[in-house]
């Protein structure tokens, strides 16, 4: 059975949406790093088995990297457009705080101590903003 989520989850959801691109980019670096580094150890392939060198051929690694690295262009002209979006509409909140409550915590990425801390108010202060902000944030 569907779950139906509430508006103020499909708010966390968007607003969530600026960092998973940042992952997804770490993730495929990650992944452009591990495709060199069995470049320069081609003796050994991932199944960890001893082959030959397999230098001559390097059409296919050339092909795999520029694939990863496609792709890491793409994600990260995502994230730009999906900061940009989220910035502009975190920006339309009336109450400077509730601006910085979102942008700390789903920009940032910042625990709701670093935000209360970074703001002088109590971590029960940060929740109550938190919820003002998202009553009042329009992603539609």
């Amino acid at each position: 059975m569907e779950q139906i989520k509430t508006e103020n989850e499909q708010k966390k959801e968007y607003l969530r949406g600026y960092r998973k691109h940042g992952r997804k980019i770490k993730r495929i670096e990650e992944e452009i790093d591990e495709i060199r580094n069995m470049k320069m150890y081609p003796s050994l392939n991932n199944d960890g088995m001893p082959h030959g060198t397999g230098q001559s051929d390097l059409s296919g690694y050339a092909a795999e990297l520029r694939e990863k690295e496609d792709e890491l262009y793409v994600e990260g002209v995502e994230q730009v457009k999906k900061f940009n979006d989220i910035t502009f509409k975190i920006n339309q909140l009336e109450n400077e705080d509730e601006r910085d409550v979102l942008f700390y915590r789903y920009i940032r990425g910042k625990q709701w101590w670093e935000i209360a801390n970074a703001m002088d108010y109590s971590e029960r202060w940060i929740y109550e903003l938190h919820g003002r902000a998202l009553k009042n944030l329009k992603i539609s």
